[in-house]
């Protein structure tokens, strides 16, 4: 046998374990997010009853989005199964969706209906296009983003900020320009609170030195300022429950209105390794009379006021690229994103790892 021949594993010989992802191939995973989880993809208002359709991309993914004659939401691969064309070129039917291109008719569940061109065809009966679990939360989509091992959507329970009666709340929604991770740095770092948001009519008091230290929960971690509570902007959450978010609190004064402190529910959902679409819930725990007294004055003096505040933050973010990291030198405020990249990077090796052994990546 010459030394170039192939050498076949004995007979019972385990293949060869695929090799472990490095951290420049997590990186670039997570350029696109995390799969596995439930996204906010765009707010339910965009997309009417029986109207076009509508074309987007989330987490690189081209999608349509449609509803039927009964409002029901359907979101799918944006690409026709026969010319691979974009089907948000093409026709709301009320049922289903027509490709403009060739006549093509998609059924909500993917199944192609009809071939005009050539009744009868196989492609006709064929579930070629790729549909997405979808429900709507609290005013906008959300959708189920699975890896090659996890077409099926998990459980997500939402905070009751954003489904319980007890709770009023405000969606705030904006593409910004800039990776979709630093959305979530700025959220796991509540110091830059009392210094960018200082003339802030809520973030103006507090120490400008403060000890962090972090805190377990059953589905994340709580970062937050030793010994200073319901001052400042002083503590953060991650939460990681079938979904992605982070969670925080701010004192209110009472010349803000009745509910207590303002909570925030944030989603940063990626778009492209560059843009991401952010979504915040502005909450106050708040019923009856006292609730309409809080958004009358929500929407009459306080919401350009949160945007004013939004508008800071995209400013200091915007067209921050993937890599800043190699530029930073990091201290103890900062234990919070630190422990947040970590985690992150820990589930998409995780997640590479398992596409690996499975032979879907």
């Amino acid at each position: 046998m010459s030394a170039t021949t192939l050498q076949r594993p004995a007979a019972g010989t385990a293949p060869a374990k695929p090799a472990a992802p490095t951290e420049q191939e997590v990186q670039a995973y997570l350029r696109l997010g995390l799969r596995n989880r439930w996204w906010p993809i765009l707010p339910s208002r965009y997309v009417e009853a029986g109207g076009k359709p509508l074309g987007i991309k989330r987490l690189g993914d081209p999608l349509v989005l449609w509803r039927d004659v009964d409002g029901q939401i359907h979101v799918q691969i944006d690409r026709c199964p026969h010319r691979a064309v974009p089907l948000s070129r093409g026709q709301n039917e009320g049922t289903s969706i027509r490709c403009n291109y060739h006549g093509v008719e998609v059924g909500p569940d993917g199944t192609v209906l009809s071939v005009p061109g050539q009744p009868g065809c196989p492609l006709e009966g064929k579930k070629a296009v790729k549909t997405y679990p979808a429900r709507e939360i609290a005013g906008a989509i959300f959708v189920w983003f699975g890896d090659a091992l996890h077409p099926e959507p998990a459980p997500f329970t939402p905070p009751p900020q954003l489904v319980s009666e007890e709770w009023s709340r405000f969606l705030c929604y904006a593409d910004w320009e800039m990776f979709w991770r630093y959305s979530y740095d700025n959220i796991m770092d509540p110091m830059h609170g009392t210094f960018l948001h200082a003339n802030s009519h809520t973030m103006y008091q507090g120490e400008t030195e403060a000890k962090f230290v972090t805190r377990d929960t059953p589905t994340g971690f709580i970062f937050e300022k030793e010994g200073q509570r319901d001052v400042n902007f002083d503590w953060s959450e991650l939460v990681d429950d079938g979904a992605l978010y982070g969670r925080l609190e701010i004192p209110y004064p009472a010349s803000a209105g009745p509910g207590g402190n303002f909570a925030i529910i944030g989603f940063s959902t990626p778009i492209d390794e560059d843009t991401n679409a952010s979504f915040f819930w502005r909450c106050r725990r708040t019923t009856g009379w006292q609730r309409d007294t809080w958004r009358f004055l929500y929407k009459t003096r306080i919401e350009a006021r949160h945007w004013a505040v939004l508008e800071q933050d995209r400013q200091m973010l915007a067209n921050c690229k993937p890599g800043l990291e190699k530029f930073e030198m990091l201290y103890q405020h900062d234990a919070g994103l630190i422990r947040l990249r970590r985690y992150l990077a820990q589930q998409a090796r995780l997640q590479l790892t398992a596409l690996r052994e499975a032979g879907k990546a």
